[in-house]
């Protein structure tokens, strides 16, 4: 796949975005770790949704557990590759379509979910990764609620500068369920010249109460909570926390 067809996350952005927006992941990982703490004592493996970078791969890695860190954008995966070490596998998975590996704890964080064309796709990901989850597996992911649109509604421009890179997003939400950012990012070159490239992330925003009721015929008790643990998330952003029953 050449970089020009692969719709978000390409080389540039996946640079900025793991140079300059890793507090998320930072804020995540303990809450996520105290979570996950009856997997890591059991040895038991944990596939990552949306890895990103590798910045919560690697909180995970350096914490004792076995992972198998997946993504779809290649240019993330390449960063994961180079910041996450110790992994089990670094896999390219695209939901809902693609697989993902029995699990006893899936996790992610960045609402990788959100990504996918629309809600019915979100549900079809969404029951990908119950049947994945084994008995007594932990499920700690994030994803983004209608909320998230609401309170974003009229939201200004962010421009953003650093040293290598800068980049300017502009918001939108065309409809409730849908929030809209165009980003245009500058990343300096090995020769001092600047690239642009400028990606459009769609993100599909959903009803999160109506989740646990999704995975409860599937055998596994999810709550809709606001947090992994004692981070501040921003509103809007919800956490599903569960487990499949032994």
């Amino acid at each position: 796949m050449t970089e020009p067809s692969v719709p978000y996350y390409r080389r540039d952005l996946a640079r900025v975005h793991h140079l300059g927006f890793a507090s998320h992941a930072e804020a995540c990982a303990p809450g996520i770790l105290q979570l996950l703490e009856p997997v890591r004592r059991r040895n038991g493996l944990v596939v990552e949704i949306g890895c990103g970078s590798g910045l919560l791969t690697r909180a995970l890695v350096d914490a004792g557990h076995r992972v198998v860190a997946t993504d779809a954008s290649p240019a993330m995966l390449e960063l994961a590759e180079q910041w996450a070490s110790g992994t089990e596998e670094i896999r390219r998975v695209t939901l809902p379509g693609d697989v993902l590996p029995p699990a006893d704890a899936i996790v992610g964080v960045g609402h990788a979910l959100n990504y996918l064309p629309d809600a019915e796709a979100i549900d079809r990901a969404l029951t990908a990764i119950a049947w994945a989850l084994r008995p007594g597996g932990v499920l700690a992911l994030d994803i983004c609620d209608l909320a998230w649109g609401e309170v974003r509604r009229n939201a200004p421009n962010l421009g953003l500068v650093d040293d290598e890179w800068a980049i300017v997003s502009r918001f939108s939400t065309p409809t409730p369920d849908r929030f809209v950012r165009d980003m245009t990012t500058f990343v300096v070159q090995g020769n001092g010249s600047w690239h642009r490239d400028d990606e459009r992330h769609d993100n599909v925003l959903i009803d999160t109460t109506a989740i646990p009721g999704l995975f409860a015929p599937l055998g596994v008790d999810v709550q809709v909570r606001r947090s992994f643990g004692g981070e501040h998330l921003p509103v809007g952003l919800r956490t599903l926390i569960g487990a499949r029953p032994d």
